[in-house]
Protein backbone atom coordinates (compact mmCIF):
# COMPACT_ATOMS: atom_id res chain seq x y z
CA UNK A 1 0.00 0.00 0.00
CA UNK A 2 1.26 3.54 -0.72
CA UNK A 3 1.77 6.42 1.67
CA UNK A 4 -0.87 6.97 4.30
CA UNK A 5 -3.34 9.79 3.76
CA UNK A 6 -6.54 11.04 5.37
CA UNK A 7 -9.90 10.43 3.71
CA UNK A 8 -12.10 12.30 6.16
CA UNK A 9 -11.90 14.26 9.41
CA UNK A 10 -15.03 14.52 11.51
CA UNK A 11 -15.31 16.84 14.50
CA UNK A 12 -17.15 14.95 17.23
CA UNK A 13 -17.17 17.70 19.87
CA UNK A 14 -14.88 18.73 22.69
CA UNK A 15 -13.85 17.74 26.20
CA UNK A 16 -13.51 19.93 29.23
CA UNK A 17 -10.57 18.60 31.23
CA UNK A 18 -9.46 19.47 34.74
CA UNK A 19 -5.96 17.99 34.91
CA UNK A 20 -3.30 19.29 35.17
CA UNK A 21 -5.48 22.42 34.97
CA UNK A 22 -8.80 23.27 33.37
CA UNK A 23 -8.56 23.30 29.57
CA UNK A 24 -10.46 22.22 26.44
CA UNK A 25 -9.56 19.78 23.68
CA UNK A 26 -11.41 19.05 20.47
CA UNK A 27 -12.28 15.45 19.55
CA UNK A 28 -11.66 14.38 15.94
CA UNK A 29 -12.48 11.06 14.28
CA UNK A 30 -9.83 10.68 11.59
CA UNK A 31 -10.53 8.17 8.80
CA UNK A 32 -7.47 6.91 6.91
CA UNK A 33 -6.96 5.33 3.51
CA UNK A 34 -6.43 1.88 5.08
CA UNK A 35 -10.05 2.09 6.35
CA UNK A 36 -8.94 2.57 9.96
CA UNK A 37 -10.57 5.17 12.22
CA UNK A 38 -8.63 6.95 14.95
CA UNK A 39 -9.84 9.27 17.68
CA UNK A 40 -7.46 12.17 18.36
CA UNK A 41 -7.59 15.15 20.71
CA UNK A 42 -6.14 18.57 19.88
CA UNK A 43 -6.14 21.95 21.62
CA UNK A 44 -7.13 24.89 19.46
CA UNK A 45 -3.74 26.56 20.00
CA UNK A 46 -2.13 23.47 18.44
CA UNK A 47 -4.53 23.59 15.49
CA UNK A 48 -3.79 27.26 14.89
CA UNK A 49 -0.02 26.71 14.95
CA UNK A 50 -0.53 23.87 12.46
CA UNK A 51 -2.58 26.23 10.29
CA UNK A 52 0.10 28.96 10.31
CA UNK A 53 2.82 26.48 9.31
CA UNK A 54 0.62 25.17 6.49
CA UNK A 55 0.19 28.70 5.12
CA UNK A 56 3.96 29.23 5.15
CA UNK A 57 4.50 25.99 3.23
CA UNK A 58 2.03 26.99 0.51
CA UNK A 59 2.18 30.79 0.14
CA UNK A 60 0.33 30.85 -3.19
CA UNK A 61 -2.56 28.67 -1.99
CA UNK A 62 -2.73 30.65 1.26
CA UNK A 63 -3.17 33.95 -0.60
CA UNK A 64 0.04 35.58 0.60
CA UNK A 65 1.00 36.45 -2.98
CA UNK A 66 -2.43 36.92 -4.52
CA UNK A 67 -5.58 36.73 -2.38
CA UNK A 68 -7.66 35.69 -5.39
CA UNK A 69 -5.74 32.41 -5.58
CA UNK A 70 -6.26 31.48 -1.94
CA UNK A 71 -7.78 28.02 -1.42
CA UNK A 72 -6.55 27.23 2.11
CA UNK A 73 -9.48 28.08 4.42
CA UNK A 74 -9.38 30.84 7.01
CA UNK A 75 -9.10 30.06 10.70
CA UNK A 76 -9.56 32.70 13.43
CA UNK A 77 -6.71 33.22 15.88
CA UNK A 78 -7.17 31.94 19.44
CA UNK A 79 -8.28 34.43 22.04
CA UNK A 80 -6.05 35.52 24.87
CA UNK A 81 -8.21 33.39 27.13
CA UNK A 82 -10.25 30.61 25.56
CA UNK A 83 -13.24 29.74 27.69
CA UNK A 84 -16.07 27.30 27.15
CA UNK A 85 -18.20 29.69 25.13
CA UNK A 86 -15.48 30.43 22.58
CA UNK A 87 -14.61 26.71 22.41
CA UNK A 88 -18.25 25.89 21.74
CA UNK A 89 -18.90 28.66 19.22
CA UNK A 90 -15.80 27.76 17.21
CA UNK A 91 -16.99 24.22 16.41
CA UNK A 92 -18.91 25.10 13.26
CA UNK A 93 -15.91 26.94 11.78
CA UNK A 94 -13.53 24.16 12.78
CA UNK A 95 -15.74 21.44 11.25
CA UNK A 96 -15.88 23.38 7.98
CA UNK A 97 -12.12 23.94 8.08
CA UNK A 98 -11.42 20.20 8.38
CA UNK A 99 -13.82 19.37 5.56
CA UNK A 100 -12.18 21.91 3.23
CA UNK A 101 -8.67 20.85 4.27
CA UNK A 102 -9.18 17.19 3.32
CA UNK A 103 -10.64 18.18 -0.06
CA UNK A 104 -7.73 20.45 -1.06
CA UNK A 105 -5.34 19.29 -3.84
CA UNK A 106 -3.33 16.23 -2.83
CA UNK A 107 -0.08 18.15 -2.56
CA UNK A 108 -1.64 19.95 0.42
CA UNK A 109 -4.18 17.50 1.90
CA UNK A 110 -1.76 14.55 1.74
CA UNK A 111 1.46 16.33 2.67
CA UNK A 112 3.45 15.10 5.69
CA UNK A 113 2.55 18.20 7.68
CA UNK A 114 -1.16 17.30 7.56
CA UNK A 115 -0.64 13.56 7.96
CA UNK A 116 1.68 13.88 10.95
CA UNK A 117 -0.52 16.39 12.77
CA UNK A 118 -3.53 14.06 12.79
CA UNK A 119 -1.63 10.86 13.56
CA UNK A 120 -2.48 9.19 16.85
CA UNK A 121 -0.21 10.27 19.68
CA UNK A 122 0.55 8.58 22.95
CA UNK A 123 -1.67 11.09 24.78
CA UNK A 124 -4.58 10.24 22.47
CA UNK A 125 -4.45 6.59 23.53
CA UNK A 126 -3.62 7.34 27.17
CA UNK A 127 -4.92 10.82 28.05
CA UNK A 128 -3.64 12.28 31.30
CA UNK A 129 -6.52 12.16 33.75
CA UNK A 130 -6.91 12.17 37.49
CA UNK A 131 -10.21 10.65 38.62
CA UNK A 132 -9.67 12.01 42.13
CA UNK A 133 -9.94 15.57 40.86
CA UNK A 134 -12.78 15.41 38.38
CA UNK A 135 -13.80 13.36 35.39
CA UNK A 136 -13.64 15.15 32.00
CA UNK A 137 -16.94 16.50 30.69
CA UNK A 138 -17.79 15.58 27.10
CA UNK A 139 -19.69 17.92 24.76
CA UNK A 140 -20.78 16.22 21.53
CA UNK A 141 -21.61 18.00 18.30
CA UNK A 142 -25.03 16.87 16.93
CA UNK A 143 -24.82 15.50 13.40
CA UNK A 144 -27.66 17.75 12.21
CA UNK A 145 -26.11 20.91 13.68
CA UNK A 146 -22.57 20.85 12.31
CA UNK A 147 -23.21 23.87 10.15
CA UNK A 148 -25.06 25.79 12.84
CA UNK A 149 -22.87 26.63 15.79
CA UNK A 150 -25.83 27.98 17.76
CA UNK A 151 -27.27 24.46 18.05
CA UNK A 152 -24.29 22.93 19.86
CA UNK A 153 -25.37 20.79 22.77
CA UNK A 154 -24.66 21.49 26.38
CA UNK A 155 -22.68 19.13 28.57
CA UNK A 156 -23.55 15.52 27.83
CA UNK A 157 -23.47 12.97 30.58
CA UNK A 158 -22.34 9.87 28.74
CA UNK A 159 -24.48 6.81 29.28
CA UNK A 160 -22.87 4.05 31.29
CA UNK A 161 -23.39 0.47 30.16
CA UNK A 162 -22.26 -2.80 31.69
CA UNK A 163 -20.54 -5.61 29.77
CA UNK A 164 -22.51 -8.86 30.07
CA UNK A 165 -19.64 -11.10 28.90
CA UNK A 166 -15.97 -11.03 27.96
CA UNK A 167 -15.21 -9.69 24.51
CA UNK A 168 -11.84 -10.05 22.80
CA UNK A 169 -11.14 -7.40 20.19
CA UNK A 170 -10.35 -8.55 16.66
CA UNK A 171 -8.87 -5.29 15.30
CA UNK A 172 -6.95 -2.25 16.52
CA UNK A 173 -10.04 -0.05 16.38
CA UNK A 174 -12.01 -2.28 18.78
CA UNK A 175 -11.80 -2.42 22.57
CA UNK A 176 -11.73 -5.56 24.71
CA UNK A 177 -14.04 -5.70 27.74
CA UNK A 178 -14.61 -8.14 30.56
CA UNK A 179 -17.93 -9.12 32.09
CA UNK A 180 -18.94 -6.49 34.63
CA UNK A 181 -16.91 -3.64 33.14
CA UNK A 182 -18.67 -0.27 33.22
CA UNK A 183 -18.08 1.60 29.96
CA UNK A 184 -19.13 5.07 28.83
CA UNK A 185 -20.78 5.10 25.39
CA UNK A 186 -19.57 8.02 23.27
CA UNK A 187 -21.38 7.10 20.04
CA UNK A 188 -24.11 4.61 19.17
CA UNK A 189 -23.79 3.62 15.53
CA UNK A 190 -26.77 1.99 13.82
CA UNK A 191 -24.46 -0.74 12.51
CA UNK A 192 -24.31 -2.28 16.00
CA UNK A 193 -20.79 -1.13 16.89
CA UNK A 194 -20.67 1.43 19.71
CA UNK A 195 -17.68 3.66 20.42
CA UNK A 196 -16.90 3.34 24.12
CA UNK A 197 -14.31 4.45 26.61
CA UNK A 198 -13.08 2.62 29.70
CA UNK A 199 -10.55 4.50 31.83
CA UNK A 200 -7.72 5.20 29.35
CA UNK A 201 -8.98 2.83 26.64
CA UNK A 202 -11.25 3.71 23.73
CA UNK A 203 -12.64 1.69 20.86
CA UNK A 204 -15.60 -0.01 19.22
CA UNK A 205 -17.56 -2.64 21.17
CA UNK A 206 -20.52 -4.73 19.91
CA UNK A 207 -23.75 -3.32 21.33
CA UNK A 208 -24.94 -6.87 21.96
CA UNK A 209 -22.30 -7.20 24.71
CA UNK A 210 -23.65 -4.19 26.60
CA UNK A 211 -26.73 -3.62 28.72
CA UNK A 212 -28.09 -0.39 30.22
CA UNK A 213 -27.82 0.06 33.96
CA UNK A 214 -31.40 1.21 34.59
CA UNK A 215 -33.28 -1.71 33.03
CA UNK A 216 -33.26 -4.45 30.42
CA UNK A 217 -35.50 -2.64 27.93
CA UNK A 218 -33.83 -0.38 25.40
CA UNK A 219 -36.29 2.50 25.02
CA UNK A 220 -34.36 3.98 22.10
CA UNK A 221 -35.29 1.10 19.79
CA UNK A 222 -37.81 2.19 17.20
CA UNK A 223 -41.19 0.56 16.96
CA UNK A 224 -41.75 -1.89 14.09
CA UNK A 225 -42.92 -0.35 10.85
CA UNK A 226 -44.73 -3.08 8.94
CA UNK A 227 -45.18 -0.79 5.97
CA UNK A 228 -41.42 -1.20 5.53
CA UNK A 229 -38.68 1.04 4.13
CA UNK A 230 -37.03 -0.04 0.85
CA UNK A 231 -33.32 -0.89 1.17
CA UNK A 232 -30.74 -2.42 -1.17
CA UNK A 233 -28.43 -5.22 -0.03
CA UNK A 234 -24.83 -3.98 -0.37
CA UNK A 235 -23.14 -7.19 0.75
CA UNK A 236 -24.24 -10.82 0.63
CA UNK A 237 -24.73 -12.71 3.87
CA UNK A 238 -25.46 -16.37 4.58
CA UNK A 239 -27.78 -17.01 7.53
CA UNK A 240 -26.10 -18.59 10.55
CA UNK A 241 -29.23 -18.81 12.70
CA UNK A 242 -32.76 -20.00 11.92
CA UNK A 243 -34.27 -16.52 12.33
CA UNK A 244 -31.82 -14.87 9.89
CA UNK A 245 -32.17 -14.41 6.13
CA UNK A 246 -29.72 -15.26 3.37
CA UNK A 247 -29.53 -12.54 0.74
CA UNK A 248 -27.37 -11.61 -2.23
CA UNK A 249 -25.86 -8.26 -3.13
CA UNK A 250 -28.34 -6.19 -5.10
CA UNK A 251 -31.47 -7.71 -3.55
CA UNK A 252 -34.26 -5.27 -2.71
CA UNK A 253 -35.80 -5.73 0.73
CA UNK A 254 -37.99 -3.84 3.21
CA UNK A 255 -36.79 -2.95 6.71
CA UNK A 256 -39.58 -3.33 9.27
CA UNK A 257 -37.69 -2.97 12.57
CA UNK A 258 -34.44 -1.10 13.23
CA UNK A 259 -32.68 -2.39 16.34
CA UNK A 260 -29.71 -0.76 18.04
CA UNK A 261 -27.64 -3.93 18.11
CA UNK A 262 -27.10 -3.68 14.35
CA UNK A 263 -29.37 -6.60 13.39
CA UNK A 264 -32.50 -5.33 11.68
CA UNK A 265 -35.67 -7.27 10.98
CA UNK A 266 -36.31 -7.20 7.25
CA UNK A 267 -38.87 -8.59 4.81
CA UNK A 268 -38.06 -10.22 1.49
CA UNK A 269 -41.24 -11.12 -0.38
CA UNK A 270 -43.17 -12.95 2.39
CA UNK A 271 -40.15 -14.02 4.47
CA UNK A 272 -38.95 -12.06 7.50
CA UNK A 273 -35.77 -12.38 9.53
CA UNK A 274 -32.67 -10.66 10.90
CA UNK A 275 -29.96 -9.18 8.69
CA UNK A 276 -26.83 -7.06 9.47
CA UNK A 277 -27.79 -3.42 9.02
CA UNK A 278 -24.24 -2.51 8.01
CA UNK A 279 -24.76 -4.46 4.78
CA UNK A 280 -27.83 -2.44 3.80
CA UNK A 281 -28.24 0.90 2.08
CA UNK A 282 -31.41 2.93 1.80
CA UNK A 283 -32.88 2.84 -1.68
CA UNK A 284 -32.04 5.96 -3.66
CA UNK A 285 -28.95 6.89 -1.62
CA UNK A 286 -25.61 7.28 -3.35
CA UNK A 287 -22.96 4.84 -2.15
CA UNK A 288 -20.53 6.63 0.16
CA UNK A 289 -17.05 5.87 1.45
CA UNK A 290 -18.56 5.22 4.86
CA UNK A 291 -20.80 2.52 3.42
CA UNK A 292 -17.88 1.02 1.53
CA UNK A 293 -15.83 0.93 4.70
CA UNK A 294 -18.55 -0.80 6.68
CA UNK A 295 -18.84 -3.46 4.01
CA UNK A 296 -15.25 -4.48 4.76
CA UNK A 297 -15.99 -5.04 8.44
CA UNK A 298 -17.63 -8.08 9.91
CA UNK A 299 -21.13 -7.92 11.32
CA UNK A 300 -21.32 -7.59 15.12
CA UNK A 301 -22.18 -10.76 17.02
CA UNK A 302 -25.80 -11.29 18.00
CA UNK A 303 -26.71 -11.45 21.65
CA UNK A 304 -28.32 -14.86 21.20
CA UNK A 305 -24.90 -16.27 20.19
CA UNK A 306 -23.02 -15.00 23.28
CA UNK A 307 -22.14 -17.71 25.77
CA UNK A 308 -22.07 -17.21 29.55
CA UNK A 309 -24.15 -14.06 29.40
CA UNK A 310 -24.57 -12.63 32.89
CA UNK A 311 -27.21 -9.94 33.15
CA UNK A 312 -27.73 -7.83 36.25
CA UNK A 313 -31.44 -7.73 35.52
CA UNK A 314 -33.85 -10.46 36.54
CA UNK A 315 -35.68 -10.04 33.28
CA UNK A 316 -33.97 -9.84 29.90
CA UNK A 317 -34.92 -7.04 27.53
CA UNK A 318 -38.25 -7.74 25.89
CA UNK A 319 -37.95 -8.88 22.31
CA UNK A 320 -40.55 -9.44 19.65
CA UNK A 321 -40.65 -13.05 18.51
CA UNK A 322 -40.09 -13.98 14.90
CA UNK A 323 -43.58 -15.47 14.83
CA UNK A 324 -44.99 -12.03 15.73
CA UNK A 325 -42.94 -10.41 12.99
CA UNK A 326 -44.09 -12.96 10.43
CA UNK A 327 -47.73 -12.86 11.51
CA UNK A 328 -47.89 -9.08 11.32
CA UNK A 329 -45.96 -9.06 8.07
CA UNK A 330 -48.43 -11.51 6.51
CA UNK A 331 -51.32 -9.40 7.75
CA UNK A 332 -49.77 -6.29 6.23
CA UNK A 333 -48.99 -8.01 2.94
CA UNK A 334 -52.53 -9.40 2.75
CA UNK A 335 -54.09 -6.03 3.58
CA UNK A 336 -51.94 -4.45 0.90
CA UNK A 337 -53.08 -7.08 -1.59
CA UNK A 338 -56.71 -6.49 -0.65
CA UNK A 339 -56.28 -2.76 -1.15
CA UNK A 340 -54.71 -3.41 -4.54
CA UNK A 341 -57.53 -5.74 -5.56
CA UNK A 342 -60.17 -3.25 -4.41
CA UNK A 343 -58.44 -0.51 -6.35
CA UNK A 344 -58.37 -2.66 -9.50
CA UNK A 345 -62.05 -3.56 -9.11
CA UNK A 346 -62.96 0.11 -8.76
CA UNK A 347 -60.83 0.92 -11.77
CA UNK A 348 -62.63 -1.76 -13.83
CA UNK A 349 -66.02 -0.31 -12.85
CA UNK A 350 -64.89 3.15 -13.89
CA UNK A 351 -63.62 1.79 -17.20
CA UNK A 352 -66.97 0.12 -17.87
CA UNK A 353 -68.83 3.33 -17.14
CA UNK A 354 -66.55 5.31 -19.43
CA UNK A 355 -66.60 2.79 -22.28
CA UNK A 356 -66.72 4.55 -25.70
CA UNK A 357 -70.11 4.80 -27.42
CA UNK A 358 -68.93 3.00 -30.54
CA UNK A 359 -68.17 -0.15 -28.53
CA UNK A 360 -71.65 -0.34 -27.06
CA UNK A 361 -74.52 -2.10 -28.99
CA UNK A 362 -76.87 0.47 -30.50
CA UNK A 363 -80.49 0.49 -29.21
CA UNK A 364 -83.13 -0.67 -31.74
CA UNK A 365 -86.09 1.74 -32.39
CA UNK A 366 -89.43 0.63 -30.95
CA UNK A 367 -92.08 -0.59 -33.50
CA UNK A 368 -95.17 1.73 -33.30
CA UNK A 369 -98.55 0.05 -32.84
CA UNK A 370 -100.70 -0.39 -35.98
CA UNK A 371 -103.60 2.17 -36.06
CA UNK A 372 -107.17 0.81 -35.80
CA UNK A 373 -109.55 0.58 -38.80
CA UNK A 374 -111.91 3.30 -37.46
CA UNK A 375 -108.93 5.62 -36.94
CA UNK A 376 -107.79 5.11 -40.54
CA UNK A 377 -111.32 5.70 -41.94
CA UNK A 378 -111.72 8.92 -39.96
CA UNK A 379 -108.25 10.49 -40.40
CA UNK A 380 -106.57 9.14 -43.54
CA UNK A 381 -106.90 10.16 -47.17
CA UNK A 382 -109.34 8.67 -49.66
CA UNK A 383 -106.67 6.47 -51.29
CA UNK A 384 -105.69 4.95 -47.90
CA UNK A 385 -109.35 4.30 -46.97
CA UNK A 386 -109.84 2.46 -50.30
CA UNK A 387 -106.94 0.04 -49.50
CA UNK A 388 -108.66 -1.27 -46.36
CA UNK A 389 -112.20 -1.39 -47.74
Amino acid sequence: MGDAFIRHIELLGYEKRFFPSQHYVYMFLVKWNDLSEKLVYRRFTEIYEFHKALKEMFPIESGDINMEKRIIPHLPAPKWFDGQRSTQNRQGTLAEYCYTLVNLPHKISRCLHVVNFFKVRHDDMNPVTDSQIRKPEVFLLPKDAKKNSTDITGPIVLQTYRAIADYEKSSKTEMAVEAGDMVDVVEKSENGWWFCQLKNKRGWVPASYLEPMDGPDESEDQEPNYAGEPYIVQKSYTAMEEDELTLKEGDTIEVIHKLLDGWWVIRKDESTGYYPSMYLQKAGEVNTSVKSELRNRSAPPRRSTIRNVKSIHKQRRKQISQETYRRNSRKYIQSRRNMKENFQNKANVIIEKNEPEENKPKAQPAVPPRPSKDLILNRCTESTRRKIS
